[in-house]
C-alpha cells in the first residue's frame, strides 16, 4: 500500500469516525432535549387533570382508573409516586403520565410519533451530513497525499539517480518549510557534498597515478637491464604487475569523467568475443586452465570493438582469478555471458555493482570489474552479475541494442588445458 493509499485511509476513516460521533452526540442530546419538553408538558396537564379531578370535573381526555397502564408507570403510581413513561412498543409510541388522588388513579397520554419522526428526519439528515463531509475529507487528503507522494518520489528517484552515479541529478526547491522542503534541501546538499568528494577523490587518483607513472616505466625499463636469472624474471614480473595497475588506475580516473566516447563501427560480436579471449592473459594461479567460446548465435552490432573486448577481457580474467576453471564464454545474438565453476559473486557485489579497489576475495585492488562496467556505461551496454542456482558466478553482456543484423550459429565443444576452443575456428 503506497503512502498516498495511507494518508487517504487515515484521512477517510479519522472524518469518518468523527461524523459518526458527532452524529450519535446529536442524536443522543436531540432525543433527550425532546423527551424532557414532552415530559414538562405532560405532567402540566397531568397536574391540571388532578386539579380538575379534585374539583368533581373531568376533562374528555384524562383517563379515571383505565384498565392498562404501562407496568412501570403503574409501578411508580402504586408507590404514591407522581411519574411520567414512554412506551416505545405498541402501533405508535406514547408517553403517558399519571399520578393517585385519594383510591383515583389520573391518567393522560399523548402520542409521542412527530418527535420519533423529527429525530429520525434528523438521523437522516446527519448520516448525510457524515457521508459527504468523510467525502470531501477523502478528496481532500488524497489531493494532499498526491502532492506529498509526488515531492517524496521525485526525491527518491533523484536519490536513486544519484545512487546509480548521476552526480547531476538535483532537486528543484518549491519553497516552503515543511518536512518535505527540508528533504529537498538535504538531499540537493548531499549531491553536491557527494560530486565534490567524488572528484576530489578521482583528482587525487589520477594525479597520483600520473606522477608514478614515470618512475614506474623507469623501474621497467631498468628492470629489463637486469642479467636473466630468477630474481630478475621475479623482479620484471612486479615492475609490469604495477605498470599495469598504474594502467587501470588511469582508465578508471578517465571513465570515471564524461570525456569518454565511443568508436563505433559494425562488427561480428562473435569474432570480438574470439579476439578478446585470445589476447587474455590466464594468470599464472589458473594453471594453464581452459577457455571455452561458444557460438550459439552470432550477431552483427554496432559498437566499439576495442571496449568490448577490454570488457570481455577482464571478465575472462576474473573469472580465472577469483573462480575456478573451466571458463565458458557464450555469444547468443546481442549477448555474451562469461561463466565460471567458482563459489559465485559475492553478495555485496551482486547488490551493490563492482567497486574499485575492493574484491570478493578481500585482497584489495579489484579494478577489473570496475573498468568493465565503466566501459558497459561509455557503450551504452548492460552488465549484470549473477550466481547461476547450479553453481558458478555468470557475467552478462548486453549489447542488443546495438544489434544490426544476424549471423549464422556454431555449436562448440569444450577446449582442453591451456586451449581457447571455438568450432569456428576449428582449422585456426
Amino acid at each position: 500500500m503506497g503512502l498516498r493509499t495511507k494518508i487517504g485511509v487515515a484521512i477517510t476513516a479519522t472524518a469518518a469516525l468523527v461524523a459518526v460521533i458527532m452524529g450519535l452526540v446529536v442524536h443522543h442530546r436531540t432525543a433527550m432535549n425532546q423527551l424532557e419538553t414532552a415530559r414538562e408538558a405532560i405532567d402540566t396537564r397531568l397536574g391540571t387533570a388532578v386539579e380538575d379531578h379534585a374539583a368533581g370535573v373531568d376533562r374528555p381526555r384524562t383517563l379515571i382508573n383505565p384498565d392498562r397502564i404501562p407496568g412501570p408507570l403503574r409501578a411508580a403510581i402504586d408507590k404514591g409516586k407522581r411519574a411520567t413513561y414512554l412506551e416505545r412498543g405498541g402501533p405508535e409510541p406514547m408517553l403517558w403520565a399519571g399520578s393517585r388522588l385519594g383510591h383515583d388513579v389520573i391518567v393522560v397520554k399523548h402520542p409521542y410519533t412527530r418527535q420519533t419522526k423529527n429525530l429520525r428526519d434528523l438521523d437522516q439528515v446527519l448520516w448525510w451530513a457524515g457521508g459527504l463531509g468523510t467525502a470531501f475529507a477523502c478528496v481532500v487528503g488524497v489531493g494532499l497525499a498526491t502532492v506529498a507522494g509526488r515531492r517524496l518520489n521525485a526525491s527518491a528517484r533523484t536519490a536513486e539517480r544519484i545512487a546509480q552515479g548521476d552526480l547531476s541529478a538535483r532537486l528543484r526547491p518549491r519553497g516552503g518549510k515543511d518536512e518535505i522542503a527540508r528533504l529537498t534541501v538535504a538531499v540537493n546538499t548531499m549531491a553536491d557534498a557527494l560530486a565534490a568528494r567524488l572528484a576530489a577523490e578521482r583528482e587525487v587518483t589520477a594525479n597520483i597515478a600520473h606522477e608514478l607513472r614515470t618512475p614506474v616505466a623507469g623501474l621497467v625499463a631498468a628492470a629489463a637491464l637486469l642479467p636473466p636469472g630468477r630474481p630478475a624474471e621475479m623482479v620484471q614480473e612486479r615492475a609490469r604487475r604495477v605498470s599495469g595497475l598504474m594502467e587501470d588506475v588511469l582508465e578508471v580516473a578517465r571513465l570515471d569523467g564524461s570525456a569518454e566516447r565511443a568508436d563505433t563501427d559494425v562488427r561480428a560480436l562473435g569474432e570480438l568475443t574470439r579476439r578478446a579471449v585470445r589476447g587474455t592473459a590466464v594468470p599464472a594461479e589458473a594453471g594453464g586452465a581452459e577457455v571455452t567460446v561458444k557460438i550459439v548465435a552470432d550477431a552483427l552490432v554496432e559498437t566499439d570493438g576495442r571496449r568490448v573486448e577490454r570488457i570481455l577481457a577482464n571478465l575472462v580474467t576474473n573469472a580465472f582469478r577469483h573462480g575456478r576453471a573451466p571458463v565458458v564464454v557464450e555469444v547468443d545474438g546481442g549477448v555474451v555471458r562469461v561463466r565460471d565453476s567458482g563459489p559465485g559473486f559475492p553478495p555485496e557485489l551482486l547488490t551493490r555493482g563492482p567497486q574499485r579497489f575492493r574484491t570478493g576475495s578481500g585482497s584489495g585492488l579489484g579494478l577489473g570489474l570496475t573498468i568493465a562496467a565503466g566501459q558497459a556505461r561509455v557503450l551504452g551496454a548492460g552488465l549484470a552479475f549473477a550466481n547461476p542456482e547450479d553453481g558458478g558466478a555468470e557475467a552478462t553482456l548486453d549489447l542488443t541494442g546495438a544489434v544490426r543484423g544476424r549471423e549464422g550459429a556454431d555449436s562448440c565443444p569444450a577446449g582442453g588445458p591451456g586451449d581457447v576452443r571455438d568450432a569456428g575456428d576449428a582449422g585456426a
